[in-house]
């Protein structure tokens, strides 16, 4: 069976994304199709797989597959490409859209370039939430806790966005900090029944965050869009940012704004790749 798909990244956040308006995908083992095309040097090489695909509550619907075939709630980066495919390949020509995700239905605004095609995306991510059932955590509080991992101290704060979010601040550099040893370990966490996505944060200023990620079922990726959205949220909620800042990441920067009802948009990039197939 030959299989079209087409490479898209947010902020070197990548994934393959497989139109099921027009391929038949039935009888696909899904997540073991997302752990075959993910590894990279041997195959496509991504962050997962992404699904899109008719939708009876809004205008598509997406759905998404970790690197390791795990399911996933939501993607930032992700659905950011999702509007930039369907508007691009005109199967919704609309510059406000509506994507189901398995967090709910998320609002995009487009913005073209001269050429017509999508270059940048807003998209309402919908209200954060520090409830501990929403996270979910077994921690005794979710704002500045603490949590020992292998004899050490961290100070978190566990944030959802309909996936969930450990926040941790960091005094010194990120790009010097063990992400690959901790992260693995704090994502599979006791406090954590659902596992976590964790971020890595510095202060710059109270307009600006420097972030590294370790998500869930992934690994360390270059950006992770609600992982951005999460970190502005526990930044402005500690008192150390305004309610807008720039997130910088490895793959790029995205712009993060929080009103004061709780809602999050996040503004950034979506790119194509490459489109092409594969025997399955």
């Amino acid at each position: 069976m030959t299989l079209h798909f087409t490479k898209m990244h947010g902020l070197a956040n990548d994934y393959i994304y497989i139109d099921c308006f027009r391929e038949d995908i039935s009888g696909i083992d899904l997540p073991e199709l997302s752990r075959r095309l993910s590894r990279r040097r041997y195959s496509v090489g991504a962050d997962g797989i992404i699904l899109i695909a008719p939708s009876e509550r809004a205008d598509c619907k997406m759905e998404i597959y970790n690197a390791d075939g795990s399911l996933a709630m939501m993607c930032g980066n992700g659905i950011r490409c999702v509007g930039k495919y369907v508007y691009d390949r005109k199967i919704v020509q609309k510059r406000t859209l509506t994507v189901e995700t398995r967090s709910g239905i998320k609002t995009l605004y487009l913005d073209t370039g001269a050429d017509g095609r999508v270059s940048e995306v807003c998209v309402d991510m919908g209200k954060f939430s520090t409830y501990k059932d929403d996270i979910p955590t077994l921690l005794p509080k979710t704002v500045n806790a603490p949590l020992s991992v292998d004899g050490m101290e961290f100070i978190v704060t566990c944030v959802s966005m309909g996936n969930p979010h450990c926040v941790i601040f960091l005094d010194g550099d990120a790009e010097s900090f063990p992400v690959l040893t901790l992260g693995a370990k704090i994502e599979n966490h006791p406090m954590f029944p659902e596992r976590a996505n964790v971020e890595f944060v510095k202060i710059k200023n109270r307009r600006e965050l420097i972030m590294r990620v370790w998500e869930r079922g992934s690994g360390e990726t270059f950006a992770c869009g609600t992982g951005a959205c999460a970190s502005a949220a526990a930044a402005y909620i500690c008192g150390y940012t305004d309610s807008e800042a720039t997130v910088h990441l490895r793959g790029g920067d995205l712009k993060i704004k929080i009103e004061d009802d709780d809602s999050v948009f996040m503004t950034g990039a979506a790119e194509l790749v490459y489109d092409g197939t594969i025997e399955i």
